[in-house]
Parts: C-alpha cells; sequence; structure tokens
C-alpha cells in the first residue's frame, strides 16, 4: 500500500490511535509483534497551539516504530492548520485528521464525529492542512452521525479530492459510539466505488485472526486497523500475521508469558510517566489481560489495587504459581 510516495506493505496490520494507551511504551510492543503502522493517541490542536506540556509529549516518536502518525482532532481551521505545521516539525512519516472520535467531550463540541454533521467544513479543514504541509495527511472517521445520515461515501469522495492520501473507516456511527457490531458492508461499498482511488483502511472489531482476513478478502480493504483489542494483548499483531501467511492460529500465550510481557510494559509505563501514574495507567491494559483463568476473581482484585510496583510483582508471582499448569485458548473475544 503506497501512501503519498510511502510505502507501508501489502495488507499493513495498523495500531489505532487511542487516548491514554496507545503512547511510545505501548506503540514499542506492538512493534516488537509485529505491527506495521502506529497511530500515536489523538493530540488536541488548541492544546498544541497553546503547547500544554502533556500535549506537547504526545509528539513523541522513535525511529524504531516507523511508519508512525500523529492524529489530531480540533473544530477550527485556523488552530488545526498550525496544529498540523507544529506536528510536522516532530517528523512523523504522516499526519491524521480525527473525523471520528464519538466522545462527548469532542464530537459534541464540533470536533471528531461532529465533523460529520459539517461536511463541507470537514472538507475544506482537510484541503487547508493539506496545502500547508509537506507530508502526507490522511483522515480517521465513521460511517455518519446515526443510521438515519450514513454519508462514508460522500465524505470518501470529497477527502479524497481535498488532497487527503488514505482514509480509516470505522465501521460504525457516532451514535452507536462502540455499541453493536461494526458493519463493514459500507466499508466495501467505498473500496468498490471507482472514483475513490486512495487506500481505504478498515477498522471496528477486528479482534481475531479470522475477522482480519476476511477485512482483506471479503471487504477487500487495503489496511486493517486495531485498537481494543490490542490492549493487554498487543501480541494479537503476531497472531493475525501468522494466520494470514499460514492459515494456522498460533497457541495463546502461556500465563508465565503474558506475566513477563505486562511486567515490562508496567516498567517501560512507570520510566514514561512515574511509579503512581504508570501504573494507574497500566491498569487498564492489566485489566484485559489473563481472559479465562478459573478462580481469578480474588487475584484480579489485589492486582487491580496494588499501589507499589513491588505488590503488583508479588501478585504476579501469585498468579504464576497458581496457573503454572494452565494452558490458555485463543477464544478471548
Amino acid at each position: 500500500m503506497i501512501i503519498g510516495g510511502k510505502d507501508v506493505g501489502e495488507h499493513p496490520l495498523i495500531l489505532a490511535p487511542m487516548e491514554e494507551v496507545t503512547n511510545p511504551p505501548f506503540r514499542s510492543f506492538c512493534k516488537r509483534y509485529g505491527a506495521d503502522w502506529m497511530y500515536t493517541e489523538f493530540v488536541s490542536a488548541d492544546a498544541l497551539v497553546r503547547s500544554i506540556d502533556k500535549t506537547v509529549r504526545k509528539l513523541t516518536i522513535a525511529e524504531e516504530e516507523r511508519p508512525v502518525t500523529i492524529q489530531i482532532y480540533g473544530r477550527f481551521i485556523e488552530s488545526m492548520v498550525e496544529a498540523a505545521k507544529i506536528v510536522e516539525e516532530a517528523r512523523p512519516d504522516f499526519i491524521d485528521l480525527n473525523f471520528g472520535c464519538p466522545v462527548k467531550r469532542v464530537a459534541g463540541k464540533g470536533a471528531g464525529a461532529g465533523m460529520l454533521r459539517d461536511i463541507p467544513l470537514m472538507v475544506e479543514m482537510a484541503r487547508q492542512i493539506v496545502r500547508a504541509v509537506k507530508i502526507p495527511v490522511t483522515a480517521k472517521t465513521r460511517l455518519g452521525w446515526d443510521a438515519d445520515h450514513i454519508v462514508i461515501d460522500e465524505v470518501a469522495e470529497r477527502l479524497q479530492d481535498a488532497g487527503i492520501a488514505a482514509l480509516a473507516i470505522h465501521g460504525r456511527t457516532r451514535s452507536q459510539m462502540y455499541t453493536g457490531e461494526a458493519d463493514w458492508e459500507p466499508i466495501a461499498h467505498v473500496k468498490r466505488n471507482p472514483r475513490v482511488k486512495i487506500p481505504i483502511i478498515g477498522n471496528g472489531d477486528i479482534t481475531t485472526p479470522e475477522r482480519a482476513k476476511e477485512a482483506f478478502e471479503r471487504y477487500g480493504v487495503d489496511g486493517a486497523m486495531i485498537g481494543r483489542a490490542a490492549i493487554g494483548k498487543p501480541w494479537i499483531f503476531r497472531q493475525i500475521k501468522h494466520y494470514l501467511k499460514t492459515g494456522e492460529a498460533l497457541p495463546e500465550l502461556s500465563v508465565a508469558e503474558q506475566i513477563d510481557v505486562i511486567k515490562e510494559q508496567i516498567t517501560l509505563a512507570i520510566d514514561w510517566l512515574d511509579e503512581m501514574r504508570g501504573i494507574l495507567h497500566m491498569r487498564r491494559h492489566m485489566a484485559c489481560m489473563f481472559k479465562g483463568l478459573p478462580h481469578f476473581r480474588d487475584l484480579r482484585i489485589r492486582m487491580l489495587q496494588a499501589p507499589t510496583a513491588d505488590s503488583l510483582w508479588g501478585v504476579f508471582d501469585e498468579i504464576a504459581e497458581r496457573y503454572k499448569d494452565y494452558q490458555p485458548n485463543n477464544d478471548r473475544p
């Protein structure tokens, strides 16, 4: 797949942008396990223009994680253009425009998926940003604001005409948030549209290797974007790649192997933040691990309440001992 002259590989697996998730430590693990292309957390244009430290720090990228995209969101063209210029100085491979975030504090103010209610503004914003920077600009959006306003065909054509180099589509409307099932048929319809020449990336409910294969073979997308399924399971990229290549499922990591992964992630998160904030940040990842372990509730509660790395390591030792002979399966949703 070629985007703005850059080759990101055939059928790339892409780490979706996720707030408070896709920071440098987590991206490094996803890259290690086979992710082809990274997205940062999404960045507020207004906060970036005001040089808010926490926001500026989100521009941190490493050479080994390339290709990498920094995604920005905002309501106003002027601040989005200025933010794109600031982002360009951080030297990502691509700049992405967030036209899909459904949360109220973003979409409710007209940014993110809120742009789906003002397509002319969305298109003009994209056009001005493309003109303002020298690196390729992509976009990520949803099918429409709600089921009565599925506008993705129009959006895809008009964003392409505005100069967008690739489009990622989440198969839900804004009103759905993350409920129900993603609908991939409208994504496939965009891909089949003879007017649409840019790469189309599919997003939504790619939680297994089988679903990734379906995304490519049934719906014809150029790339598959994986989000929530990677939380607590960054090795999903390796599992998908192996399945796409061989048709065989890799065995799930053992409990001991999962503990090694999460301990290293916690260590990196602590180095990135500090002990308290690093552990708080990693609780979401820990909550998604060890799915299906029998009689795990007591240890799970203690794991998620542990206040220090030392106390966490002690809980992990108990988990390793209790489940040393247990082999997880691949049935995690």
